[in-house]
């Protein structure tokens, strides 16, 4: 993954959209400029923090319903929604559906660069956890089918005696278990267990 975050503007005014590259590269960030819906959906991926200046009345799509197509596909690029034409009630929509600023033109330029600021740390922490829950994950698929019925009674709260009454083992056996529960998810202690469990049990693909 680079480490160089992207600002991405999807603008259909050629002005605003070199004005906008100029001022976020004299900030130092890296540009990508469209001009319609379908060119920025069809851009390429990069395993990058990055975020979404978009402009709300677009030809074709507005920006609302590009964001809302973004959602429904699992898109969780933070967005920042400019216009010249902007109300209240668009306003409430857009930051209710997870904008990280809706900004009315003419804005100030610190405006822009602060809540671009704030999207890139936003999608950067939101990276940074997506790869510790995926390494976690991978670590977990590790585990024997008796194994994770150890581990989840044991981040249930119950003791190594219990779980081998609950199951029918010895508490050697369930010792032995737990030997290699905790190596194979790295974890040094039961609240390190319980801090895995408590991360995993909730997805589907788990349960």
């Amino acid at each position: 993954m680079s480490n160089d975050p992207i600002v991405y503007v999807l603008d259909d005014d050629r002005a605003v959209r070199a004005s906008l590259e100029t001022l976020l590269e004299s900030a130092g960030y890296a540009v990508r400029t469209f001009s319609s819906a379908d060119d920025y959906l069809a851009r390429e991926r990069v395993d990058a923090p990055s975020c979404l200046v978009l402009d709300v009345r677009l030809k074709g799509k507005s920006g609302l319903e590009i964001h809302r197509e973004l959602v429904r596909e699992g898109d969780t690029q933070p967005i920042i929604f400019i216009t010249g034409h902007g109300d209240i009630q668009m306003s409430v929509a857009a930051m209710k559906a997870g904008a990280v600023e809706f900004l009315t033109k003419p804005f100030r330029d610190q405006d822009l660069l602060d809540a671009v600021c704030s999207a890139v740390s936003r999608d950067a922490r939101q990276r940074e956890e997506a790869r510790l829950l995926a390494a976690v994950i991978r670590r977990y698929n590790t585990l024997s089918p008796r194994e994770r019925e150890v581990m989840q009674l044991l981040a249930s709260g119950l003791m190594s005696k219990q779980v081998a009454e609950r199951l029918g083992l010895s508490q050697v056996t369930v010792k032995m278990h737990r030997a290699q529960i905790m190596q194979k998810l790295e974890a040094e202690n039961l609240a390190d267990l319980i801090r895995v469990w408590e991360r995993l049990k909730g997805l589907p693909s788990i349960n």
